[in-house]
């Protein structure tokens, strides 16, 4: 066992500059392949979360929206009793407004700080990029 451990040894050890760099050159080669696939796995694992949570926040607001109108019409009837009715149109629109550019504004906020870089990626290619420069050196 010691004698076949010492052949693989030297066998290792009696490689050529050009063998060496050849195994290298493969490694890196495989090593960069995998890397793009993880890539490619987690844009599209972060892509398919954001569509799901924009279909959920579009169906959401739709059904929000039906709502809102029906509640804006409420209250332009109901201030209609005390005030002329373009004047009570006038003052729930304004709010309403308000309110709707005020949620325009934090929805553009979040969406800034949406992070869609694949972190994890990046992560590795750092450490393979460490592990190549010790196989040269």
């Amino acid at each position: 066992m010691a004698q076949s451990m010492q052949n693989i040894r030297t066998s290792r050890d009696e490689r050529s500059l050009g063998e060496l760099f050849g195994d290298l050159s493969r490694d890196v080669s495989t090593l960069v392949r995998q890397e793009i696939s993880l890539a490619k796995t987690e844009m599209t694992d972060k892509a398919s979360r954001f569509g799901k949570n924009a279909a959920m926040l579009a169906v959401g607001g739709v059904i929000l929206y039906a709502g809102l109108l029906a509640l804006i019409a409420a209250a332009i009837i109901g201030l209609a009793n005390a005030l002329a009715w373009w004047l009570s149109a006038l003052i729930v629109g304004i709010v309403v407004f308000v309110i709707g550019g005020l949620l325009i504004l934090r929805g553009l906020k979040a969406l800034q700080h949406a992070e869609l870089v694949p972190t994890q990626t990046l992560e590795t290619l750092k450490e393979d990029a460490q592990w190549a420069k010790n196989q040269i050196s």
